[in-house]
């Protein structure tokens, strides 16, 4: 089974990239994928048609031509879709995006996969994973995280584990914080659990992509 993952940002891609050999097994034997990072979220067009500017690279903004690109490439059996909730209503957000991939013909099997609020959040729910890549982290500010609730996540992850917190982050502005963020995937992602996980959004995920292998057999 050959798989295309699109998600939002480089961090993002980064921590796919090292979970999905847990998910799948190697590379090759037997499910193949591909990770593509883009360079922000956007909004889901209201031309399904329209093609949106392939240089700015935004997932939903591209999504629509994606999709209808995949289905018209051999080889390609599942897109999978993984987006940060944000401040969305979740439903509501969910049943646009299956919409859109009901709207666009021909498309492969596609799942959507919400990381609620962010995919920071898949970091809290490995405490032991997180603390094992950040000895140092603010074990009071990790208490006071309540798992996949909608608090300003990458903020609150920042103010345990880096130095002088999300003020400094975003005094300095950007392209710090991504650097930051992408740190994170590279040091905390090669360690999370698939199992031991307790993200709601990431269960959701990890049990999502078992389903989609399982039933290729």
């Amino acid at each position: 089974m050959h798989i295309e993952i699109l998600v939002e940002d480089a961090s993002g891609a980064k921590l796919l990239e090292s979970l999905l050999p847990k998910l799948f097994g190697e590379q090759g034997e037997p499910h193949t994928w591909r990770v593509h990072g883009y360079k922000g979220i956007g909004r889901i067009p209201k031309n399904l048609h329209a093609g949106g500017n392939p240089a700015h690279r935004i997932l939903l903004d591209r999504l629509p031509k994606a999709l209808r690109g995949y289905g018209q490439t051999p080889g390609i059996d599942a897109v999978v879709v993984v987006l940060d909730l944000d401040r969305r209503h979740c439903v509501d957000f969910l049943t646009e995006l299956e919409a859109l991939a009901k709207n666009c013909n021909s498309v492969p099997m596609t799942i959507f996969r919400i990381a609620i609020e962010e995919m920071e959040a898949w970091y809290f729910g490995d405490r032991q994973a997180l603390t094992t890549a950040y000895p140092e982290a603010k074990i009071e500010v990790l208490q006071r995280y309540q798992q996949d609730s909608v608090c300003d996540t990458w903020e609150k992850l920042a103010d345990a584990i880096y130095p002088g917190g999300s003020a400094e982050l975003k005094r300095a502005g950007w392209p710090l914080p991504g650097q930051v963020k992408y740190e994170w995937a590279e040091k905390i992602g090669p360690l999370l659990d698939l199992d031991r996980n307790i993200s709601p959004s990431f269960g959701k995920l990890r049990d999502g992509l078992r389903r989609l292998i399982t039933a290729a057999v």
